[in-house]
């Protein structure tokens, strides 16, 4: 692996594996790679910024995803749906600013895992096993859900009665 990989394969390491707003690593990997005075000073090819990109895309599905992990409702990871609306914004807002598409497959993986997240939260609530965990508000989620692709009737039908 010549320098210059294993620079990149660091950024790359720590993008991923960033917090919770993974473009800010992202610039902070530009920075460092491109303009820093202590840093290597590269100038980057299109195809290493894409994969600098992708990293940012990668890490944000992994949070969304385990804000819709029914198993993780009550853990200390969960952020509640609230944030994952949040997340999917920065998402889109990220690609919109790097002039990338959110890919279909990320949309439907998505979209399944909320419709799958909601009809856990629903039977759970209406068995009485747990109070609802929903921390947005019914539009809120209905505008999420409308911009996943999913339809109304592919939700719980009785979704409102997981809001207060």
């Amino acid at each position: 692996m010549t320098d210059r990989e294993s620079l990149l394969a660091e950024e790359l390491l720590i993008i991923r594996h960033s917090g919770e707003i993974p473009e800010i690593a992202f610039h902070g990997a530009l920075y460092y790679l491109c303009e820093d005075p202590a840093g290597p000073r590269l100038t980057l090819q299109q195809k290493e910024l894409a994969l600098l990109r992708q990293q940012v895309v990668t890490r944000y599905r992994e949070i969304l995803l385990r804000d819709l992990r029914p198993e993780n409702r009550d853990a200390r990871v969960y952020r509640g749906l609230k944030r994952c609306l949040c997340n999917w914004e920065r998402l889109g807002k990220f690609c919109a600013r790097q002039n990338l598409e959110i890919e279909v497959a990320l949309r439907l993986e998505i979209a399944e895992s909320l419709r799958c997240f909601l009809r856990q939260e629903a039977e759970d609530v209406r068995a009485g096993t747990r109070q609802s965990c929903l921390n947005c508000a019914w539009g809120e989620l209905a505008a999420f859900a409308k911009e996943l692709g999913l339809q109304p009737e592919s939700l719980p039908k009785d979704m409102r009665l997981l809001f207060p």
